[in-house]
């Protein structure tokens, strides 16, 4: 396993055994997490969500399956009123969190890996934007992502983690708000590799 002793990198098991590694940005803390991201109490979590907003497979499907089905009603009205052809790449909305530990969930839509000449970095960025912003305006002060495009859309973990770590580290730096803990659920130990390699270079 990749990791690094900078005083500012702490690495930690948590009192469930579950390895942890986190580092400060601002007055902001960024952490990287092996788990389940259903199961995270934090003010909100972001589903990585389909265009359809109906739910799917992956986190989506998970998030929809525990959140019970207030969640997809609240997305049925999004989707009729709103985003009536279905949620652009790089946009985010917001729901209750239903049966979830969360109070909201953030859904937004990745990219799909196309070969990486096709404005993929930037929509991904901007799908991490969108909600970081979103969690501001609803003064959220604890926010789980997973690791958005990496499952069913085929996005490369080492490449994702870059762009993902660099703009939340960018933002939690740069744009004064309420988030005080940004945390990344990786479901398994080679993203969480991955993603801990990239931090460990910011």
């Amino acid at each position: 396993m990749y990791f690094t002793s900078v005083q500012e990198r702490k690495i930690s098991l948590n009192i469930h055994g579950t390895v942890e590694l986190e580092r400060e940005f601002g007055i902001a803390r960024l952490r990287l997490m092996l788990g389940d991201i259903t199961e995270q109490s934090c003010d909100a979590i972001v589903n990585a969500a389909n265009p359809s907003l109906m739910g799917g497979g992956g986190v989506d499907g998970a998030i929809h399956r525990k959140g019970g089905p207030v969640v997809l009603r609240e997305c049925i009205k999004i989707r009729s009123s709103i985003y009536k052809d279905g949620l652009p790449v790089g946009e985010a909305v917001v729901t209750t969190a239903g049966a979830l530990k969360a109070k909201y969930i953030i859904h937004t839509v990745g990219p799909v890996w196309r070969g990486g000449g096709h404005g993929e970095a930037q929509l991904l960025s901007k799908a991490y934007v969108s909600s970081l912003t979103l969690a501001t305006r609803l003064g959220v002060r604890s926010l789980a992502f997973p690791s958005i495009s990496t499952g069913a859309y085929g996005y490369p973990v080492e490449e994702a983690s870059k762009v993902a770590l660099g703009t939340v580290s960018r933002f939690l730096k740069t744009t004064p708000g309420t988030l005080k803990d940004v945390i990344f659920i990786l479901y398994k130990m080679t993203d969480f590799e991955a993603y801990a390699k990239t931090l460990a270079g910011l």
